[in-house]
């Protein structure tokens, strides 16, 4: 029972990104349904809601797989770095409520900014500067940094 407990803590993340995906692909399944009724019902009005209708399943299905190849490959990024030793340490004092503190991350920030201007191209260095920008709780940059390391990753890493 123990060792189902720690498995299932440590893949909490993949738990619960299946479970959102299952979700989601029920939603999707659904509204196919949905507007395939539609688009069968003689209205001409009813007609072209189904067609417009149709392309909400099309657009949720194309943001799925990008967001789950996203995952994929960030995951396989992290893999890599983690063989490597170069994933950036989680060493940042914490609040008692476990949060990182903004100023201490901010300092460490810095350390990681100037790595990716020094080399621009390296996914590595977009990697860790994600991680800082996620630390520092800005998530938007944090996830467009991350956005160009995997371009960057993808353009030279050998495939696998």
């Amino acid at each position: 029972m123990a060792n189902v407990l720690a498995t299932l803590k440590t893949k909490r993340t993949k738990i619960w990104v299946g479970a959102v995906t299952l979700l989601l692909v029920f939603y999707l399944v659904v509204s196919f349904q949905r507007s395939v009724l539609l688009m069968s019902d003689p209205n001409p009005v009813a007609k072209a809601i189904g067609v417009a209708y149709l392309l909400l399943p099309a657009i949720g299905a194309w943001a799925l797989v990008r967001e789950l190849l996203f995952g994929a490959r960030t995951e396989r990024m992290a893999k890599i770095l983690e063989a490597e030793g170069g994933l950036p340490e989680d060493n940042l004092p914490r609040t008692p409520a476990g949060r990182i503190i903004r100023a201490a991350a901010d300092l460490e920030f810095e350390k990681y900014r100037t790595e990716t201007e020094a080399a621009p191209e390296d996914w590595r260095s977009w990697f860790r500067l994600s991680c800082a920008y996620d630390a520092a709780g800005d998530r938007k940059r944090a996830r467009a940094s991350m956005r160009d390391a995997e371009r960057l990753f993808r353009a030279k890493a050998p495939a696998a």
